[in-house]
């Protein structure tokens, strides 16, 4: 029998924002790995060095200084911001300005015929000797449980679709991330964004090659997008009595670390389906178990071949990245992992294509900075958000 519960959260003005799930669900760096090779075998880890603006492959940045400040909302291009940041003022309570509904509920693995079961690592992989952009990496199936968490705008009208964005790794059960709804209540009141719903999905456990949370994200393919749009979303409209568009200028899309590379590979495999992105220290490197020879780099594709090699898609995205983002967190050795200089190939590879992107490049910043997040989120809606009607 189908396991379903379900939990309704008035949003309040006495809840506490949980920004903390944002950390916590794409750590800076993986766990130091098991592996049945001695620890003095293997090779040292790196760690994440300061990359000054002047990098190779950098682009010509336009400089945003002081505390708080962002790239404007209009404007394309390439941005610099901190070292020094301030929550944006849209994540306060403010009086006068209509609260939307956060509610919650659980799909499991009996739920789903895309994910009937999802996988997991006892310890992490070692490099294939016969192919090195590879891991051999022994897994074993076991069933899943994620929560669902659905904000929906106060000013809901029951006889149009809403638009709507959603956010990979959302919170668990009962601890439902108010970072999003207290900002959308707000842009929505000051008409900077379209009043939108909201779908945060819990991601399906564990991080990198061998666990699902890695199968689902950093997989080039259209498999996650259709899980969503199949088992997610129809669950969604009927259990909360909501339409959301099926406009794929209305759908959105936003992630962190491998998160965010799931958010573009939905969009760009599936853009009847999603055309607005929102991407965080994204990682577009090559993660990608188990290996698929048509993108043997994995997310690193993107920059190198997919995108300068197709047709542009009509994509409008914001991205960002740390200057002491990831580096080489794993035992491969590929040249594929360097977060910054992929990132900066992507902004490279976007403007020669002419899309509608915004880069911003964040001072003193490791991976997935909560503070960056907290400056940045309102500012980032709004430019993917512009031009809908």
């Amino acid at each position: 029998m189908r396991k379903f519960s379900l939990l309704c959260v008035a949003l309040v003005s006495g809840v506490a924002m949980n920004l903390a799930a944002f950390s916590q669900t794409t750590p800076a760096a993986p766990p130091s790995i098991p592996s049945s090779v001695p620890a003095a075998a293997m090779p040292p880890r790196p760690q994440p060095p300061t990359r000054p603006l002047d990098a190779p492959l950098a682009p010509q940045w336009t400089v945003i200084t002081g505390a708080g400040k962002n790239a404007p909302a209009d404007r394309d291009g390439d941005f610099v911001i901190g070292p020094e940041y301030a929550p944006a003022p849209e994540l306060q309570v403010i009086a006068g300005v209509p609260m939307g509904l956060v509610k919650q509920f659980t799909m499991t693995s009996e739920d789903s015929k895309i994910y009937p079961k999802a996988i997991a690592r006892e310890v992490f992989g070692t490099p294939d000797p016969d192919n090195p952009r590879t891991l051999i990496v022994e897994t074993h199936e076991r069933p899943w449980e994620r929560a669902i968490t659905v904000y929906i705008p106060a000013t809901y009208n029951k006889k149009k679709p809403l638009p709507f964005i959603v956010t990979h790794d959302g919170p668990k059960m009962g601890e439902p991330d108010m970072t999003m709804p207290r900002i959308l209540d707000n842009l929505i009141a000051q008409k900077r964004v379209p009043a939108m719903a909201v779908v945060m999905i819990q991601n399906g456990g564990g991080d990198a090659q061998g666990h699902q949370r890695g199968l689902e994200y950093d997989t080039l393919s259209g498999r996650f997008a259709e899980f969503i749009e199949t088992e997610v979303l129809p669950r969604v409209e009927s259990n909360f009595q909501i339409r959301l568009t099926a406009d794929p200028d209305g759908r959105a899309v936003m992630g962190c670390s491998s998160g965010a590379a799931a958010a573009l590979s939905m969009a760009w495999y599936h853009p009847e389906w999603y055309r607005r992105i929102i991407s965080y220290s994204g990682t577009y490197v090559n993660q990608q178990w188990p290996f698929d020879p048509k993108t043997p780099g994995g997310a690193w594709e993107y920059p190198i071949n997919l995108i300068p090699n197709n047709p542009a898609k009509p994509f409008r995205i914001w991205m960002h990245v740390g200057d002491r983002d990831l580096y080489n967190p794993n035992v491969m050795r590929d040249g594929m992992h360097d977060w910054v200089e992929a990132n900066h190939r992507m902004a490279a590879a976007l403007k020669a294509k002419g899309y509608h992107y915004q880069y911003v490049y964040a001072l003193d910043s490791p991976h997935c900075d909560r503070r960056v997040r907290e400056q940045t989120l309102p500012a980032a809606l709004e430019y993917v958000w512009k031009g809908y009607k």
